[in-house]
């Protein structure tokens, strides 16, 4: 019990009076930004979109991606809000909107429609012969750092208040990266591994999991408005 105070008056001092978030909500923003980010689905993509390169260049190509998609969804972390007021919307708002998003891209995941998108964008990159750019288009924007992971950073900004707080949403957002890095460095492994069936199952499952954090966020949202 005592312990338990210290650590609350602990966060409280380094976060400037806001607690540090509980277990709970640390795993709820990195389910959903993992989810939005989906690693699994983009091994293919990683394969389609560097073939023809060898194991060394896909190694840089993996790096640079996820160091720029890290950079890019932090960003919106820690100055999401800022962003919004600037636009003069209001994070219920963005939260009722943000929410929509995610459930049609949830929609899209559960009735595997996602994919299909994703592998026309890299087809266009390999057309267009952007291979030496293939790392900040279109892996890291907008693969990685799509409308999904981006709205979902917004909207978890919001409820992440406080130095510390900001700092673990940050930290949760570099082992979503991190993951990401390393499904790219075994994408050929992965790939065979979960085949057609096991990839179309894994995104369906997770496409699910966001549709329910979709709905909680728009249900918060219109609560803030209603209660404003």
């Amino acid at each position: 019990m005592a312990g338990a105070l210290l650590y609350e008056w602990w966060a409280r001092e380094k976060s400037g009076g806001a607690v540090m978030p509980n277990f709970d909500s640390l795993f709820n923003a990195f389910v959903t930004i993992l989810v939005t980010i989906d690693p699994p689905g983009l091994a293919p993509l990683f394969l389609a979109v560097t073939r023809g390169m060898n194991r060394e260049q896909r190694g840089q190509v993996s790096i640079r991606a996820s160091i720029i998609g890290f950079a890019v969804i932090a960003l919106f972390a820690i100055a999401g809000g800022s962003i919004l007021s600037v636009f003069g919307i209001t994070l219920p708002a963005f939260r009722v909107a943000g929410g929509f998003l995610l459930f049609f891209i949830a929609f899209e995941m559960v009735f595997e429609r996602r994919q299909d998108r994703k592998e026309k964008i890299s087809d266009v990159a390999i057309t267009r012969d952007h291979i030496q750019n293939i790392a900040a288009f279109p892996l890291a924007i907008p693969l990685i750092a799509g409308p999904g992971a981006i709205s979902a950073t917004v909207l978890l900004s919001g409820t992440f208040q406080g130095f510390v707080a900001q700092v673990a949403l940050v930290g949760i957002i570099f082992l979503c990266l991190a993951i990401t890095y390393l499904v790219f460095v075994l994408s050929e492994w992965i790939d065979k591994a979960l085949g057609q069936t096991g990839r179309s199952i894994l995104t369906r499952l997770l496409g699910v999991i966001l549709a329910a954090l979709a709905v909680q966020f728009v249900a918060d949202g219109i609560k803030a408005l209603a209660a404003g």
